[in-house]
């Protein structure tokens, strides 16, 4: 079935709300050759060893560049501007579609993250009419067929053939930068450790910091990091991002005026949430 004219530039959310206009649309993709995949019996461990190794302190200047790398910018994105702050400012509903053992893990990530930040309103929905974001897991089989039905086979085949993706995640904005939709796309049968690093980095980043960067070697959003859990860097950026003095379209300079006040807040709360030592 054609695409309406007005939703070339957005095809991933034309089929939700086509009465409403649709202003830009942002991918974040996790690639294959990134992640390796430890025996399933090792996968527990691999996690727990990364815990146990995880650096947990980290000065104003690291959080601040990590922060501004990757809520500004877009790995990836169809159409609008990216050079201001996108996040929801609506409470956050997480709907999954697929097997039944990965919804129960997405079902604990979702309490994970509402846990550890703090001005997030982030919980599972009853049913897909009330939610907002759209988790859909698929077997690693299906994974371009998925692709193409959200954004259509031309635009498929240019993600797969530059990025040979492994998840993703995409957000549709309006003119305020506020987000209303996202989906994330997550194949589910490459094990639990490739499971759970896709499934936190592509749901964190359809909450808003989209822009993967290579420079920042702590957050999960670097291609060359894999975690599997919501770590301690990453708890500050989403905690700065959804600081309700931290808003939707907010300039870098905008942004850099209120930092100071917010990142001590957010420490606070990070240091309180996760037992760190003074």
């Amino acid at each position: 079935m054609p695409l309406p004219a007005s939703c070339v530039s957005v095809v991933a959310m034309c089929r939700f709300r086509r009465l409403i206009p649709l202003v830009a649309m942002a991918l974040a993709i996790s690639t294959i050759g990134m992640a390796v995949t430890p025996p399933a019996s090792a996968e527990p461990a691999a996690i727990a060893a990364r815990q146990r190794t995880e650096r947990k302190s980290f000065s104003d200047h690291e959080i601040v560049d990590g922060f501004m790398k990757t809520a500004f910018g877009a790995e990836y994105h169809l159409a609008g501007r990216v050079d201001r702050i996108r996040k929801y400012e609506v409470p956050v509903r997480v709907f999954a579609t697929g097997r039944a053992d990965r919804k129960a893990q997405m079902v604990k990530i979702v309490a994970d993250i509402a846990a550890h930040v703090r001005h997030l309103d982030i919980s599972m929905a009853d049913s897909k009419d009330d939610a907002n974001v759209l988790v859909t897991l698929v077997r690693d089989r299906d994974l371009f067929r998925t692709i193409s039905g959200f954004y259509g086979r031309e635009r498929a085949r240019e993600i797969k053939n530059s990025l040979d993706p492994q998840c993703l995640s995409g957000f549709r904005k309006n003119e305020r930068f506020e987000i209303e939709h996202s989906d994330v796309i997550l194949t589910v049968d490459a094990g639990d450790f490739v499971f759970l690093d896709c499934a936190y980095e592509e749901l964190l980043q359809s909450l808003g910091p989209i822009n993967d960067t290579a420079t920042v070697p702590w957050t999960m959003f670097n291609d060359n990091v894999s975690k599997g859990y919501f770590d301690v860097y990453d708890q500050y950026l989403l905690n700065l991002l959804y600081d309700p003095r931290i808003k939707a379209g907010m300039t870098v300079q905008e942004v850099k005026a209120v930092l100071p006040a917010v990142l001590a807040d957010v420490r606070a709360w990070v240091k309180q949430v996760n037992n760190l030592p003074d």
